[in-house]
């Protein structure tokens, strides 16, 4: 039972990961889309970087090794502080990080696929970039990236399965802890398993509403 308590962390951490990773990826792709160079190359580099890094290796880095090289700096400096971060807040951060690079190119490449044109016409109107943004770009960049936005959740969601190594009682560090404690791991493995599984049916079917209804007026104008 403690298992399944803990999904609510497991949900927490995975919830609040995506929000982060889509407005890193918000930013990063219009970055990148930017005509400004620095903006450019400082988003490819993060997406290279990121990208190029094994998972467990930047939560590691992020929850073992970044307060420690801080409070090295501190004590170089003749601060005594002492910074330690919270495994859920590290986890979160380290997550959003990673697939923020990963959601920067499902939204790069949606924009690029939304017609300048209906752009530049709304823009001669004199409509503000609030209004064209909320009323032309993010209904269509919602349609365009939902099936890569889909494909890093899903990943997103299992990945979320890492944070136990750093000592958040999560679903994996219980079932690990009960495994251990009653020499049953196939058992309690299995009842992780059918969690991200369960989820992974729960996600599918939300998104393949919001997927119908974001696209059943195009639908409607190519039939």
């Amino acid at each position: 039972m403690s298992i399944l308590v803990a999904g609510s962390t497991t949900l927490l951490l995975a919830l609040s990961s995506l929000v982060l990773a889509t407005i890193i990826g918000l930013a990063a792709a219009f970055a990148k889309l930017s005509d400004n160079r620095l903006l450019r190359r400082s988003a490819n580099v993060y997406t290279f970087v990121i990208r190029g890094i094994p998972d467990l290796v930047w939560m590691l880095l992020i929850f073992y090794s970044l307060p420690s090289l801080l409070n090295q700096a501190m004590a170089s400096l003749g601060w005594d502080v002492h910074i330690e971060f919270p495994p859920l807040g590290a986890a979160i951060g380290t997550l959003g990080l990673i697939f923020g690079a990963y959601m920067t190119e499902t939204f790069r490449t949606a924009l690029l696929n939304i017609p300048k044109g209906q752009i530049e016409a709304a823009m001669a109107y004199g409509l503000p970039r609030s209004r064209v943004f909320l009323a032309i770009i993010l209904p269509q960049l919602t349609r365009l990236a939902l099936p890569g936005f889909t494909n890093n959740w899903l990943v997103l969601a299992k990945a979320t399965a890492l944070a136990s190594l750093i000592g958040l009682h999560d679903v994996m560090f219980r079932a690990k802890g009960a495994a251990e404690a009653t020499s049953m791991p196939f058992t309690f493995f299995l009842v992780a398993a059918g969690f991200y599984l369960s989820l992974t049916v729960c996600s599918m079917l939300v998104l393949s509403v919001v997927a119908r209804r974001t696209s059943a007026g195009v639908k409607e104008l190519t039939s």
